[in-house]
């Protein structure tokens, strides 16, 4: 009886714990900083060293190299993960995500001899052993292509981002970890929700300053969210007693986990809680990507990255908008692409500047803050704004909003696709002309634009087998096998959770025969296609096919044009 009541208790007092740990963060990437001969190099579009061997040619194409198998997802209390319909995923990115999800990445259990990292100099502790040499030697060959992109966009990112670390006295080294969180994707979306190059969730986000809301993410701005990074980072260094791997690892795990794996094993030293069970996989490679990023970046002729076109350093200026402006307003203004405007304000998700802040600073190419200042004191408060969104509430109609807003029924039928007048749905938003020579940018912006890697995952329960499983998700036994690393075994337990998806996809239909990864081909138009038939052709979405290719919703195909098309291996064209 006392073993009940003491059982009891301990279920009782238990459950009154935190649920979650207050510094759980999620996932992905890293970053650099200036001081540094590398970065001064990387700031010009250089390589980041003096000396350069001869050229060295190597293509990762991902689709042929990289296994089918995933990275288990992490347990989800319970709950199946079924994100909601996401954009298309452009192909870089979608090689990005395979890279930055660890498929076919299988580094030995037991990192061997572990030794001081010789000859080159960092300002973070780097060790190497055999995960850190299998990192290297898969960013080196497998991942070379992708991960040379993710050298070239650092040219960007790094100087601002070491430039924070060190107002913040942190190693100018650490700024890498965007690389192995996000590849410098200021897009990048993960299973997890995590957000942006850092990848923060929301919860943690807005514990460090980051806001959220339908208007805009500065998990995704890149020098918040450095910013807000930084002092995370140096919170876990705090917690963790001025230990940089215990630090980083829970960057990645949350401190909760990794504190539960110390007190598990008793001991404090990362490799030695690599070894156990309690840390995901993801958080026992994080620490040697890391190092392994370190190596090749202080040296990339060294593992021959001798042909990087490194992108130019970020360079704006900083304007303020007192009322919401348009973002193609802003471009006009400028006189620069509205793409560009978008890429140096990667915070906002939608057409405009947030209509409830007044001021909001907006970036603006280097140089133009004077030229677009002068042209907006010239332009009247209402046309600095040519939409509206509005959001459908009991009573309304088209010809009441049209009156409303003096502006023609067939605009808002136009501007929105609207199929059935008669039939508004309340709650779904509408975009309302307020001026002439509209376009269909806002109603295209209305959908998030984040980049989702779109895996999903399953808590197996009673009664469960891999035949139902890949029924209920369209998916084969064999997929589910490589994607869960499970072998032949059909063996699987309540309460498991197993990726019922691709990395970077959403699961489909197959017949049986195996597929491949995704590749890339160009495909040329022929006389009488249209994009709804190649797109049946080759089980991609209409949508996917424009997004691809920058093309307008309104485009005419003509023969001998050539398109991107990103297809399953086992496809052909």
């Amino acid at each position: 009886m006392r073993k009940l009541w003491a059982l009891a208790l301990l279920v009782f007092f238990g459950g009154c714990l935190p649920a979650e740990d207050p510094y759980f963060w999620s996932r992905t990437q890293q970053q650099t900083a200036p001081a540094d001969p590398a970065v001064s190099a990387a700031a010009q579009g250089a390589p980041l060293v003096s000396d350069i061997p001869p050229s060295v040619t190597a293509d990762d194409s991902s689709a042929e190299q990289f296994p089918t198998g995933v990275e288990l997802a992490e347990p989800d209390q319970g709950q199946a993960f079924i994100p909601e319909e996401a954009p298309a995923v452009d192909p870089e990115t979608l090689e990005d995500n395979r890279l930055l999800t660890g498929a076919g990445q299988l580094p030995p259990e037991d990192e061997g001899e572990t030794v001081p990292a010789e000859k080159v100099v960092f300002d973070f502790p780097v060790v190497e052993n055999d995960k850190v040499r299998y990192f290297i030697d898969y960013y080196t060959g497998p991942g070379r292509r992708t991960f040379a992109r993710w050298l070239q966009r650092s040219g960007r990112y790094l100087p601002m981002m070491r430039q924070i670390f060190a107002e913040e006295g942190l190693p100018l080294d650490l700024a890498y970890l965007a690389m192995v969180e996000s590849g410098f994707n200021d897009r990048a979306y993960s299973w997890a929700h995590a957000v942006g190059p850092w990848q923060f969730i929301e919860s943690t986000g807005r514990m460090y300053g980051l806001e959220s809301n339908w208007w805009r993410d500065e998990r995704r701005d890149f020098e918040k969210a450095t910013r807000s990074a930084a002092r995370f980072l140096k919170d876990l260094h705090r917690r963790f007693d001025g230990d940089w791997y215990l630090a980083v690892a829970s960057y990645n795990a949350g401190g909760g986990k990794v504190n539960g794996a110390i007190r598990k094993y008793r001991t404090r030293d990362f490799w030695e809680l690599s070894r156990g069970s309690h840390l995901q996989t993801e958080t026992k490679n994080y620490v040697p990507k890391l190092l392994a990023v370190l190596q090749i970046a202080k040296e990339p002729a060294k593992y021959g990255f001798t042909d990087l076109e490194f992108q130019p350093p970020l360079a704006y200026d900083v304007v303020l908008l007192p009322t919401a402006t348009d973002l193609d307003v802003v471009a006009r203004l400028c006189d620069v692409p509205y793409e560009e405007i978008k890429g140096l304000n990667p915070e906002l998700k939608r057409w405009c500047t947030p209509p409830e802040i007044k001021n909001y600073p907006v970036r603006v190419p280097a140089g133009s803050a004077q030229r677009f200042t002068e042209a907006y004191a010239q332009l009247p408060p209402a046309d600095r704004a040519n939409y509206k969104r509005h959001r459908v509430s009991n009573g309304d109609t088209l010809l009441a909003l049209a009156q409303r807003y003096n502006i023609r029924v067939k605009d808002i039928i136009a501007l929105n696709g609207i199929k059935n007048p008669r039939a508004l749905r309340i709650g779904t938003d509408l975009i309302l002309p307020l001026k002439k020579g509209y376009s269909r940018l806002p109603v295209d912006e209305m959908e998030d634009d984040y980049v989702r890697s779109r895996r999903r995952t399953y808590t197996v329960r009673k009664g469960d087998s891999l035949w139902k499983i890949a029924r209920k998700f369209s998916v084969s036994e064999k997929e589910l096998r490589v994607w869960n690393r499970l072998g032949w075994s059909n063996v699987i337990r309540p309460g498991q959770t197993l990726a019922v998806s691709a990395s970077g996809a959403k699961g489909r239909k197959t017949t049986g025969n195996g597929d491949g990864a995704p590749r890339k081909i160009v495909y040329e138009v022929r006389k009488g296609d249209t994009l709804w038939g190649i797109g049946r052709q080759f089980e991609v979405a209409t949508r996917q096919i424009r997004n691809w290719n920058n093309l307008p919703k309104n485009h005419v195909l003509r023969p001998g044009d050539q398109l991107t098309l990103l297809v399953q291996a086992r496809q052909r064209s």
